[in-house]
């Protein structure tokens, strides 16, 4: 791609994103048009799976979880915070793991509506939304279009918010040809830049005396592997191009921000940082030296003060 075509291309993404920003300011609350044990559909007819465990009268907590993938990639936290009473909810995002892949849709509205399906066919209230990564900006853009009513507290973890794509207005944020590598690399051979991703930067692998893990790194592939080709190549654009920074002006909630200082993914002067600036009374919990993965690498920590927050 040369250097009018990048800037064409930036252009047109952040005039999309801009679009997408002149949200209603109420949109209809959507419910499933069916529901089974582990599958509800949404009304463009989207399966989405999901998993609902612990004590059904217990305080909710709904996860959202990071691309390319599934709500198995929260299994430490829901397991801990079910033994301790938490009623933990968590669906694969349309296009991953066990849910549908549609071919068009892929775009954070589509993603916030979906979790407003999941919360209002459950009939979920007081609901602890945390979100990882691409899932902060699920949370934070279902925040934007469907308010804090259901809401009681909020959770960004790794999160991509405010705007992960350098623009006039976001000087801080990564060029763009970071994210047409990631498209050429999903295009070329997702596969192999799926291993490159979990052997490498995601759990800080690549660092020097680094305990990695090849259990995680087959774990992440496979769960990507399990998403759908079209569906991760547009959350690309979904995830670095969304600009958030008019969601989290409507936090009300209070708001929990988890970051590792050494996360190659998000960084987190333009990301943590910047939410938690921008998020009224929100707090800041920075892991020194810890990577993107922390909810992996840092599972047991990243556990109590989830606890914590919500003992509160």
């Amino acid at each position: 791609m040369n250097a009018i075509t990048r800037t064409i291309a930036a252009t047109a993404l952040a005039v999309a994103t801009q679009a997408s920003l002149a949200a209603p300011a109420s949109v209809p609350a959507p419910v499933a048009v069916e529901r089974t044990a582990s599958y509800i559909t949404t009304a463009d007819g989207v399966q989405l799976y999901y998993k609902d465990w612990g004590p059904k009268n217990g305080p909710v907590v709904a996860f959202s979880h990071g691309w390319p993938l599934s709500s198995d990639s929260w299994e430490s936290q829901m397991i801990f915070l079910a033994a301790k009473g938490y009623r933990v909810v968590a669906h694969d995002r349309r296009g991953h793991g066990r849910s549908s892949q549609p071919w068009d849709g892929n775009d954070m509205d589509h993603y916030a509506d979906d979790l407003a399906t999941v919360i209002n066919t459950l009939d979920l209230k007081d609901v602890t939304l945390v979100g990882f990564s691409t899932g902060g900006g699920e949370v934070a853009r279902y925040i934007g279009r469907h308010g804090t009513r259901r809401v009681k507290k909020a959770v960004l973890i790794s999160a991509v918010p405010p705007l992960m794509l350098k623009t006039a207005d976001n000087p801080g944020g990564l060029p763009i040809e970071v994210f047409d590598g990631l498209r050429k690399g999903s295009l070329d051979n997702r596969a192999q830049l799926y291993k490159d991703i979990a052997s490498g930067p995601f759990y800080g692998f690549n660092r020097p005396g680094a305990k990695v893990s090849q259990g995680l790194i087959d774990s992440w592939w496979a769960q990507g592997m399990q998403a759908g080709h079209k569906n991760t190549y547009d959350s690309i654009a979904a995830f670095s191009a969304t600009d958030f920074r008019a969601d989290l002006k409507k936090f009300d909630i209070p708001t929990l921000v988890i970051h590792g200082d050494d996360d190659q993914i998000v960084p987190i002067d333009a990301s943590g940082k910047a939410s938690a600036a921008l998020i009224k009374n929100a707090k800041l919990i920075v892991y020194a030296g810890a990577p993107h993965g922390l909810t992996d690498t840092h599972k047991d920590r990243v556990n109590q003060d989830l606890l914590d927050f919500l003992q509160k």
